[in-house]
Parts: structure tokens; C-alpha cells; sequence
């Protein structure tokens, strides 16, 4: 099997990058911080670009690509800190009419985690709530997390101001959340489950992998700029251990998380998650520490890529259930 990637991709990778710098930089970035509201103008220029048709056929007015090629366009997401339900908009984008084109902007949720979050809740148009399709065993028929149990699941969506919900404190500046109390289950959207589960952690996974390697660069830059006792701190041993430490946790997440968006196989997902998110956690965490006393300031944008990735390592398979869906596919 062949995963380097093909000019085509290639050029969807830095198509995707320059258009997120170009409309997306750090001053729009810096201000976000300020004014979390989404840019419904951005977010329509994102729909006009594909991002959000990217996996529909060309048929029904879509681009036509794969997985794969999903995952390079959340990876750059990520890598930029886009904020909103950008992972919902490609997973839902032929469900709800409007989200394709980026006319509107649609929430999805977890039903069974505790708290039932919601991003962006004061911008969304609809909410979809799903139920069921987490798999408890991650040996089934097809490599599918949970077999039979797996496969089941339901799907509702709701107008948000038939959906009750309390505030809740986000630890990352650029996505306010709701908890929802309560959201009725009158209108189901036929959706298969288990595979919307699997590829928004997927999905989740790529953006943890963007923010990962943006760390890298960011950390190696400043070692590289920064001087101390008439050197450049990265010619420091612990700090040149630091930032090898970090770009081997963002090439082994790449690795996975590019085979995954292969195999599609709910063991490789799993795999892909959790590595994705040990390595934005833990590069954040590097970077900061390279960074110094500059990185804990405000002005600097470290925390904000630990801030997302602590909120997205607590989004479709945390480590704790990951590492049991691991387990009993190595023992099964």
C-alpha cells in the first residue's frame, strides 16, 4: 500500500493552507480570541471553496474526493486553528441542505457523554444529536468497533431554539459551548452512526495532528531565534531533545492517522485518535516550555494550541476509552 501522497494532494494541502492564510491569519486569528462569533463571510468563501462538499459527488454538486483527502484539509484546519463545527459541516454536508455551500452552519453531539456539549451554539442553524453506534468491543465483523452492538444508533436534529441549554465555561477562548439539558427527539435523520462516530474522530484526529505539527514549527523557530548566553537556545542539548521529542510525536500521529483515512478500520481510527492527541497535547505542552517565560503570556499563541487540544482530546474517544477498545482488539 502506497501512502505518500499524490501531486493532487499535494496541491489541496497548500491550496487549503494558503487560502487559511490568506483569510485566516494571525490577526483574524488574534481577534477571534476577542470575538469568538464565526465569519458567516469566511465560512460561505470555505463552502464555495468545497471544504465543506468535499466528499460529495460531483452529481450532487460536490468535489468527489475521499477520506484522505478530508483528513489533509482538517489537518490544515487544525494547523491554523480554525475555529467552529468544522467537523460536523463535512460530516453533514448532504444531511442538512445549506451546509455544503457554507449558507449554514450545523452543531452535532454526543448523546451519551457527559456533559452533552454543543460548540458554537449561538451560531449554529440546526443541532444533530446522535445516539448509539459506540461500539464497547473493538473486534467486530469488518474490523468495525463493537460488531453488532456498533452498528446500531440514532440521529435527530432540532431547530436550536427548541433545544434547552445552560452555559459552560470553555477552556479554549475560540469555542464557546452550551451543555444541552434537553433536546427533543421528534425529527430522526437517517444517518448511519457507527460510521459518522468513526469519521469524525478521524476527522478530530487530523485536526489534532495540524496543531501538533504547527507546535513543531513554532518551537523550533523560536529555539532557533532566541538567544541566550550568545547562542541560540536551540543549540541547547535539552531543548534540541525537546523539539526531536516533539516532531517524532507528530510524524508517528501522521503515519497513523494517514493510514487510517486508508484502511478506514475502527481499530486504526482508534489508534489514530489517540495518538493524534497525545501529540497535541504533549507538543503544546513542548513548545511552551521552549518558549519559556514568553510562552505562558497571553500574546503568545501557545496556550491556544494546548487550549484546542485539550478540548479536542475530550471529543469522539477520550484516552481512557480508546485505550480499552485497543485492548480487547489485541486480546480478542
Amino acid at each position: 500500500m502506497y501512502f505518500q501522497l499524490t501531486e493532487d494532494q499535494r496541491a489541496l494541502r497548500d491550496g487549503t493552507r494558503e487560502l487559511l492564510a490568506g483569510r485566516f491569519g494571525r490577526d483574524r486569528l488574534r481577534a477571534a480570541v476577542g470575538d469568538p462569533a464565526l465569519d458567516r463571510a469566511l465560512w460561505r468563501e470555505l463552502g464555495a471553496a468545497g471544504f465543506f462538499a468535499l466528499r460529495l459527488p460531483e452529481e450532487a454538486g460536490g468535489v468527489g474526493l475521499g477520506l484522505p483527502e478530508a483528513v489533509l484539509v482538517l489537518e490544515e484546519a487544525g494547523r491554523a486553528l480554525l475555529p467552529g463545527p468544522l467537523v460536523a459541516c463535512q460530516l453533514l454536508a448532504g444531511a442538512v441542505d445549506g451546509v455544503a455551500s457554507g449558507e449554514k452552519v450545523v452543531g452535532l453531539c454526543e448523546g451519551e457523554r457527559e456533559p452533552v456539549l454543543w460548540e458554537h451554539p449561538a451560531d449554529c442553524d440546526e443541532l444533530i444529536l446522535v445516539e448509539g453506534g459506540a461500539g464497547r468491543s473493538a473486534h467486530g465483523a469488518g474490523g468495525e468497533a463493537g460488531g453488532a452492538q456498533g452498528r446500531t444508533g440514532g440521529a435527530y436534529r432540532s431547530a436550536p431554539d427548541r433545544v434547552a441549554c445552560a452555559p459552560f465555561a470553555s477552556v479554549d477562548p475560540l469555542t464557546p459551548l452550551a451543555c444541552v439539558t434537553d433536546l427533543p427527539r421528534t425529527e430522526p435523520l437517517a444517518l448511519e452512526v457507527p460510521r459518522l462516530r468513526r469519521e469524525a474522530t478521524l476527522l478530530t484526529a487530523a485536526q489534532q495532528l495540524g496543531s501538533a505539527a504547527r507546535t513543531v514549527e513554532m518551537a523550533v523557530r523560536h529555539a532557533r531565534e532566541r538567544e541566550q548566553f550568545g547562542a541560540p537556545v536551540g543549540s541547547f542539548q535539552a531543548v534540541k531533545h525537546l523539539c526531536a521529542q516533539m516532531l517524532v510525536r507528530a510524524e508517528m500521529a501522521r503515519s497513523a492517522v494517514y493510514a487510517a483515512a486508508v484502511t478506514e478500520s475502527a481499530l486504526d481510527v482508534t489508534a489514530a485518535k489517540l495518538l493524534a492527541d497525545e501529540a497535541a497535547v504533549a507538543n503544546a505542552r513542548d513548545c511552551l516550555q521552549v518558549h519559556g517565560g514568553m510562552g505562558f503570556t497571553w500574546e503568545a499563541d501557545v496556550h491556544l494550541h494546548l487550549k484546542r487540544a485539550w478540548l479536542r482530546a475530550a471529543r469522539w474517544e477520550v484516552a481512557r476509552e480508546a485505550e480499552e477498545l485497543l485492548a480487547a482488539g489485541l486480546i480478542a
